[in-house]
């Protein structure tokens, strides 16, 4: 009877891993495309500080599909994990998943906060929101977690348990994993961000508010609740799926010691749907833009099909009804 309870687990831990992270990966890489698309395409939106961050945040996003939900979704999935052929794409991957999900959390706390700034009554704090000091805080942000993340090359390999005989990728250092399991991973990407975002968010959301008793344009009034309304319901989606991962992420240790095969069977259930919930938070932007924001999706349809499908001979016609909303 165990042994077929614990082969249920199995079997509902793989098939949750293949749905949950092929979903994030459908639903992720084109939605990502499509931000980075729309961003860089309206000059509404290139002249945007928040969104110069959004654009980095879209990018990094991608390449945590690529390299955490694809990955995952081989290993829990299909049993293929290409970070144990070689200690190079072991130290790669390991790289990787820090470095871009640390820009991915800045670069969105950033966006807030400066969007709080674009907002403010206060002119001195509005100084704060412009271009020059977007790209000095991007370059600072890039450059600086790449050289912390090269810890992680350094102290990830390739290690054969004596235990289980299995080869897996992992942190070979003791002191370094204690300050990865409850520093890094619950604090600098998840507590942390998660009361940030939130905190400026909702100031922000406060600030567009009082925009209407403010002389500020028409159209940058529109433009500023357009974002900050995108990036409150973007931090709501985020802090609960993250969330659910840190909480998670601090218990599963401990349980994981037992050796009663089916308590381990259930937490691994649990601990793969942790970790496919957390990349939630990189495929599910476009569509929060896409069902919050009506701007958002008139901009989307007139970049498709005024700048790009109307210069293909087969999808050319006259006389377009899609009005531009840049």
């Amino acid at each position: 009877m165990s042994s077929g309870v614990i082969a249920s687990f199995e079997y509902a831990t793989q098939q949750m891993a293949i749905y949950m992270n092929l979903s994030n990966l459908i639903i992720g890489i084109p939605g990502g495309l499509l931000n980075i698309i729309v961003f860089l395409s309206l000059k509404t939106f290139r002249e945007s500080t928040c969104a110069f961050y959004l654009v980095i945040v879209s990018f990094a996003n991608l390449g945590q599909l690529i390299n955490g939900a694809l990955i995952r979704l081989l290993i829990s999935g299909y049993g293929i994990d290409w970070t144990i052929s070689s200690r190079f794409s072991c130290k790669l991957r390991s790289f990787l998943s820090q470095y871009l999900s640390l820009i991915s959390f800045t670069c969105l706390c950033l966006a807030t906060i400066d969007q709080y700034f674009a907002t403010s009554s206060r002119v001195r704090w509005q100084q704060w929101s412009n271009i020059k000091v977007v790209r000095i805080l991007s370059i600072i942000t890039v450059i600086f977690w790449a050289l912390f993340s090269i810890f992680y090359a350094v102290y990830y390999d390739i290690v054969t348990s004596t235990s289980t005989n299995k080869t897996v990728c992992t942190n070979t250092n003791a002191d370094f994993d204690l300050y990865n399991s409850y520093f890094q991973r619950n604090v600098l990407q998840g507590f942390l961000p998660n009361l940030l975002t939130a905190f400026f968010a909702v100031l922000a959301y406060l600030n567009t508010r009082n925009l209407a008793y403010r002389t500020v344009p028409l159209v940058r009034r529109e433009h500023d609740k357009q974002l900050t309304q995108m990036l409150l319901v973007q931090v709501i989606v985020n802090f609960f799926s993250l969330l659910a991962y840190n909480i998670i992420s601090i218990v599963i240790p401990n349980v994981l010691k037992s050796t009663d095969p089916l308590v381990l069977a259930k937490a691994r259930f649990v601990q793969i749907l942790s970790y496919s919930s957390y990349y939630f938070y990189t495929a599910w932007p476009f569509l929060i833009y896409v069902c919050v924001s009506e701007r958002f999706r008139r901009q989307l349809a007139y970049v498709l099909v005024v700048k790009y499908l109307q210069h293909c001979p087969k999808f050319a016609f006259v006389g377009n009804q899609v009005v531009p909303d840049t």
